[in-house]
């Protein structure tokens, strides 16, 4: 159980993550935003930034094996990664309608899933 809860807030964490890195690059488009200066960006992405660490800290200290989680760092570290990979795809295509997903992509996380069967393998 201790998993599915670390893997929740994770997906959870990488959203707001992927939203405050990203979505600002979007705000341009908004009339109510267009004007905001790179200062009153950075405010609004480390306010968002602030719900990603509310959601990251727990995940990690519920899922770490020290404190009676199922995950080794570097696991834990793979999975987060992981996790942000594919929530920022998920972003980059429903928020940013000009990015396409092409083979070499498909690829590349094909590589991914490669490295964290590599990193889970006893």
């Amino acid at each position: 159980m201790k998993g599915l809860y670390t893997v929740l807030l994770l997906v959870m964490s990488n959203t707001f993550m992927t939203i405050a890195w990203y979505g600002h690059l979007k705000l341009r488009t908004m009339t109510r935003f267009e004007n905001l200066s790179l200062f009153a960006v950075i405010l609004l992405s480390w306010g968002i930034a602030f719900f990603e660490y509310s959601l990251q800290v727990p995940a990690n200290r519920i899922g770490f094996r020290e404190n009676g989680g199922p995950f080794s760092l570097i696991e834990l570290k793979v999975i987060q990664e992981v996790i942000s990979i594919l929530v920022f795809t998920g972003f980059t295509l429903i928020v940013f309608k000009s990015e396409q997903f092409r083979l070499n992509h498909l690829i590349g996380f094909g590589f991914l899933i490669l490295a964290v069967y590599f990193i889970f393998k006893k």
